[in-house]
């Protein structure tokens, strides 16, 4: 009697339901960035294509053709609204197959776009954003050579959406990739977090926070060809866009099986982006970003590298944020500002959906 009332009770006690894994649909926390995006990826999409290139869960496949080195990579971009402060679909489609390319060292050149147009899209808004695009290829000098364009009925999309791919040209001396992540490495990012999320929630929830807040969109490889100076060893580069820098860090601790330990002093946070955040109950780690870069650099480079980055208008705000260790492999701990730390792990679900 005493062993079923102990089981009733267990049975009756308030317990945090465990996440769902196995959907029978698609959710939009598949499309998050974080443990559900990572499921669907290596249950599904891993296993049907499995080769040496995709099994490296780059942002781009590196690849040599004839002795040369090239970056390649795609990308789609369904990001509501379509005009946001700071940019739109656009200039963010341009600069995010840029960035992509870039975080291998590679040098931008080209790219095809594909637009699904929605019945009803005012002509007006899809020649903003071309021109838009067309501004963004000439500032990041990259030249859009092919494309296609559909259009589907009313209802059936939400306005625009975008979908690119990128080719670049890649120094063969050159060698990043997630899975280079040493102990002793230095963690640097290029600076303020969380401001493109924001951004984005802003408009799209017509909500007003003291100071203004724009998307940080910009195109990197400036900085990184500045980074990238002969003698310099830079491990991984990873723009954090879905997920934040948290969920990037947690995917380059896997990749390398190594641990990241971060200082939350050390991380740069606008303070309208904080107070934003605060009020909305949101981690500014997790908020998505579209113009800054997280690099893991050998220890004797960090201090060069970090200054040609503060040189740089993207990168005046670089800071060294924390080191990695071979402790607690393939996970991200941060030192918080009262002296505790804390795990940073990966989010189930989406915080913020359609942000790129």
């Amino acid at each position: 009697m005493g062993e079923n009332n102990n089981q009733g009770a267990a049975l009756l006690s308030p317990q945090c339901p465990l996440p769902i894994l196995d959907h029978k649909q698609i959710v939009l926390g598949h499309g998050s960035g974080g443990k559900l995006t990572a499921d669907l990826i290596h249950k599904l999409f891993l296993p049907a294509f499995s080769n040496d290139y995709l099994d490296q869960l780059d942002d781009q496949a590196v690849l040599q053709l004839g002795g040369v080195g090239l970056a390649f990579t795609t990308d789609a971009f369904v990001v509501t609204p379509i005009f946001f402060p700071g940019g739109d679909i656009g200039r963010l489609a341009i600069n995010g197959t840029v960035n992509d390319l870039a975080m291998s060292g590679a040098r931008p050149l080209y790219i095809a776009a594909a637009f699904i147009l929605e019945e009803g899209l005012a002509t007006e808004d899809l020649t903003r954003v071309v021109q838009s695009m067309r501004a963004a290829a000439l500032d990041a000098g990259v030249q859009l050579v092919t494309g296609d364009t559909k259009v589907v009925e009313r209802g059936k999309a939400d306005k625009l959406f975008i979908t690119t791919t990128g080719i670049g040209l890649l120094d063969t001396s050159v060698s990043i990739s997630a899975t280079r992540a040493r102990p002793g490495d230095k963690v640097i990012l290029s600076g303020t977090i969380g401001d493109h999320g924001m951004a984005i929630m802003s408009r799209r929830e017509n909500l007003e926070f003291e100071g203004a807040i724009e998307s940080d969109t910009a195109a990197l490889h400036t900085l990184v060809a500045a980074m990238l100076e002969p003698g310099r060893d830079i491990h991984c580069l990873r723009d954090p866009t879905r997920g934040g820098v948290a969920t990037t860090l947690n995917e380059l601790a896997a990749s390398s099986a190594v641990g990241i330990e971060l200082d939350e002093k050390q991380i740069p946070v606008r303070e309208s982006v904080k107070g934003a955040c605060e009020i909305l109950g949101l981690d500014p780690l997790y908020v998505a970003n579209e113009g800054k870069l997280v690099a893991i650099v050998a220890a004797e480079s960090s201090g060069a590298v970090l200054q040609s980055m503060r040189q740089h208008p993207l990168g005046r705000e670089a800071r060294l944020i924390g080191e990695v260790v071979a402790d607690h492999p393939r996970r991200v701990l941060m030192k918080t500002e009262i002296g505790g730390t804390r795990v940073v792990d990966v989010l189930f679900g989406e915080q913020l959906p359609r942000i790129c």
